[in-house]
């Protein structure tokens, strides 16, 4: 039949395109429907808004299929360290050479990745669906419909929904989801530092949110990083509300005094934007559809690895798919429900991790501030737990 397929991927971000891409590789009639759009790739002195900092686990799935090599080298930053300070004395130094590694994570920007992989996709021919899920109807003799809002409607064994946080299809399969609003956004820009990084990715805890620095590639202004401030929403609004003129004036005192001088002086160098912080979770399957990345989850990202366990999702999922028994169609649900026993422990701990961490630092106790500093101090100075922060910052 002509709109039938194998596997549908509804949602074109990273996730759902590597979901795709993964299985078109390996022969499977698979189809991505989501409105096409061009990357934003190859920005020269500037960098795509998103930037993400990829674990080597993630790394690796990218290599598999064969889009690491495809991104610009010069456009990559190794994160060799990592520096977490409380907020008083406390501080964690992650360094990669001290768990026989070179490099901790990779700093990259979305836009990068999403060339590689529409080159890749249309390389490899996998037909993509230019249009947006409004429905879905099944199963019907073990198949599922997807209506679209062009009028048309396509039917697979498999749909996989990456279409994001307020995914369609998670809604119209009546997969149950949870969700909890953090008060709180997180605040993305790029910065001119004067001193350089070294590699490091830096954070903070602090009375007005958690600041994190992200290295990049120098430009011909100096030194770069990338801002992650994850801010209650009464800050997110006092800055939305400053001229351009004042936010660049009083934005890089602000974040100075926060990161307590540790880059020098900096300046705004992009437009500063924003996003609400939820804690979200979805049961993941139900028969003929299957949940990945923000559609399944979402957490704080106070430990970046949002895109990490949507990456996780794609490797888990698409060997499932590859290797069922023949007798299975793909959108079984004993097969599906695989996928969800081998994805749960990943996200009940990064949840419990993240939303422990946000929890923690929030409480305003001065006697618990102690407490947690000093619990910081003592875990900086024991080589094992360093190693096992180490493993789970990487993935590997």
């Amino acid at each position: 039949m002509k709109n039938s397929y194998e596997v549908i991927v509804c949602g074109a971000g990273i996730a759902g395109m590597a979901m795709a891409l993964a299985l078109g590789k390996k022969g499977i009639k698979v189809a991505l429907l989501a409105p096409k759009y061009q990357a934003k790739a190859n920005l020269g002195q500037q960098y795509h808004p998103r930037i993400y900092a990829i674990s080597l686990a993630s790394q690796q799935l990218l290599e598999r299929l064969g889009i690491w090599s495809m991104l610009p080298s010069e456009r990559l930053t190794a994160v060799q360290s990592m520096q977490v300070f409380g907020d008083l004395d406390g501080a964690i130094n992650l360094d990669a050479y001290s768990a026989a590694h070179t490099q901790l994570a990779w700093i990259v920007e979305s836009g990068e990745i999403e060339a590689a992989l529409q080159n890749a996709l249309r390389f490899v021919g996998v037909p993509w669906i230019d249009a947006s899920v409004e429905s879905m109807q099944g199963p019907i003799d073990k198949l599922m419909t997807v209506c679209t809002t062009t009028g048309d409607s396509y039917s697979a064994d498999l749909l996989i929904g990456a279409d994001g946080a307020n995914s369609v299809l998670r809604q119209s399969s009546g997969i149950q989801h949870r969700a909890r609003s953090y008060e709180a956004s997180g605040q993305v820009a790029q910065l001119n530092v004067e001193l350089p990084h070294h590699n490091t990715a830096y954070q903070w805890f602090t009375e007005e949110g958690i600041l994190a620095f992200l290295p990049l590639p120098d430009t011909d202004d100096g030194h770069q990083v990338s801002m992650v401030w994850s801010a209650p929403n009464s800050i997110v609004q006092e800055n939305k509300s400053l001229s351009a003129d004042e936010l660049q004036r009083i934005l890089p005192l602000r974040l100075a005094q926060l990161s307590r001088g540790q880059l020098g002086k900096m300046s705004l160098r992009s437009p500063l934007l924003s996003f609400p912080l939820t804690l979200e979770q979805s049961d993941w399957v139900s028969e003929g559809v299957a949940l990945i990345g923000d559609a399944a989850h979402r957490v704080h990202p106070l430990a970046g690895q949002g895109l990490n366990l949507g990456l996780g999702d794609v490797a888990s999922l698409s060997q499932l798919l590859v290797e069922k028994e023949s007798f299975r169609e793909y959108g079984d649900l004993r097969l599906l429900q695989r996928y969800q026993r081998a994805r749960m422990p990943a996200m009940i701990e990064m949840k419990m991790a993240t939303d422990g961490l946000f929890r923690l630092f929030n409480q305003r106790s001065p006697g618990l501030a102690l407490v947690r500093n000093l619990g910081m101090q003592i875990s900086n100075k024991i080589p094992p737990l360093k190693r096992f922060l180490i493993q789970k910052a990487t993935g590997l």
